[in-house]
């Protein structure tokens, strides 16, 4: 077999082994290009050791010197170059203690994750698979590579990575490799919540996100989100719910397009359902309170997990706002609309049918029809420019100091009233209407 490798990445190996050096592409790129998609990045693995590899190329960057990676930089791309490694023994379950080079690329390989990522090629030598690996991706499994108890005791986190590589891939993950995982579980405490947020965020945007089932059917999702367990295990006996929390909440993430945003806001939309469920004297569940007590619980959960300001708050407040249902009416849908802000839109309308698909059948069409005339008023609001926000007015907290207000509070205060008028009636927003109120009611 021959795998086409970039010119750049080509000229690497070739200069290393001009210089008596093996050279290969391994991993990712491998594995990425017998599936028959383009590699993202391109990484080399050779028996040149890091001063070797700075001494052939001009441009390069100790960007993981200490665990024998130097980035070579070429013209049109750049490529980590690692030396063959030998990784000494994992008390972390994070990181080796030590870690030692070798010359032998089967030590290197041995070292790997999984058996579709252990694979190397070089154009002299052809593929290079001592583990199965092509064979089992025309299988489609993810197996650990040797015991899997020991990988796994290396670094926990390879347990998620196996499961976002089966979510990535659409594989199976073998039985023993899956075994272990449930065994191990708890090891995922060890990981930093950094590391673990960039691999759930992977999964949540992979083709198959329901593979959050198996995060939790192994026990992962116990150690870095108990909340999503207690979903998975919160019946909803209502007629508008034929599922769980955490099976409609994963539901709800299939229904979604795999933007990040969109799908940790259905992955946390319902977050505090259990929290707020009761059961009335016929059986009947209820949730009341529960977004507004999702906003809060949300932010935790994501700050816990280390991520950002501008997701914290996005997220949270679509979390707030899903499950509003304005009445059929242009005013409530303006009121609403003013009220959860403009950042909000259009993405609650996708919220929203991602939500009513994953219920059940009960009233859906009339749902539907009421969310088509939600967002047939959100659209002529906006194109009308009709306000939704003191900015918007034609009158601004200058012009009522110009007629006499000084107090900053009251001119907020009679903003806002002017404000609460207009959404009421949007041809109340002009600048003459607008000052003869003022004169009349606060002069």
């Amino acid at each position: 077999m021959q795998i086409n490798i970039p010119g750049d990445v080509l000229e690497i190996i070739c200069r290393l082994e001009d210089k008596g050096f093996e050279a290969h592409v391994v991993g990712g790129c491998v594995r990425d290009t017998l599936l028959g998609d383009t590699p993202e990045d391109w990484d080399v693995t050779t028996s040149a050791l890091p001063e070797d590899v700075k001494s052939i190329f001009d441009h390069t960057a100790d960007t993981g010197i200490k665990h024998g990676t130097v980035t070579v930089v070429s013209q049109n791309t750049t490529c980590e170059v690692t030396t063959y490694r030998l990784d000494g023994e994992y008390r972390d379950g994070r990181h080796p203690e030590e870690v030692s080079f070798t010359r032998s690329l089967e030590e290197d390989l041995k070292r790997r994750d999984f058996t579709i990522n252990a694979m190397a090629y070089s154009p002299k030598r052809g593929l290079t698979d001592l583990f199965g690996g092509r064979a089992d991706l025309e299988k489609k499994v993810i197996r650990a590579v040797g015991d899997p108890e020991k990988r796994f005791g290396e670094d926990a986190l390879r347990m998620m990575r196996a499961v976002r590589f089966s979510a990535r891939l659409g594989f199976d993950i073998e039985d023993d490799t899956k075994d272990a995982i449930a065994k191990l579980s708890s090891n995922l405490g060890l990981v930093s919540n950094e590391r673990i947020r960039e691999e759930l965020m992977k999964l949540l945007t992979s083709p198959n996100p329901g593979k959050l089932r198996d995060l939790y059917g192994l026990g992962l999702t116990g150690v870095f989100l108990p909340e999503f367990d207690v979903m998975m295990e919160t019946p909803q006996n209502t007629p508008h719910h034929i599922y769980t929390v955490g099976e409609h909440t994963v539901r709800a993430v299939e229904n979604i397009r795999p933007d990040p945003i969109l799908r940790l806001t259905m992955l946390l939309h319902d977050v505090s359902k259990p929290k707020c469920r009761t059961t009335d004297a016929s059986g009947r569940d209820h949730f009341k309170g529960h977004p507004v007590e999702g906003e809060k619980d949300s932010k935790n959960i994501l700050r816990r997990l280390k991520f950002d300001n501008h997701t914290i708050k996005k997220v949270s407040r679509l979390v707030r706002f899903h499950d509003a249902n304005p009445k059929a009416k242009k005013t409530s849908v303006r009121r609403l609309v003013a009220e959860a802000g403009r950042e909000c839109y259009p993405w609650l309308f996708e919220i929203k049918k991602a939500d009513i698909s994953a219920q059940s059948m009960y009233h859906r069409k009339e749902k539907l029809s009421l969310l088509e005339v939600y967002e047939k008023y959100y659209h002529e609001i906006i194109n009308d420019k009709d306000p939704l926000e003191t900015g918007d007015l034609a009158i601004s907290g200058r012009d009522l100091k110009q007629m006499g207000i000084k107090e900053g509070k009251m001119i907020g205060m009679i903003l806002n009233d002017l404000l609460e008028m207009a959404i009421e009636d949007p041809s109340v927003n002009d600048g003459k209407k607008l000052r003869q109120i003022v004169k009349e009611e606060y002069l």
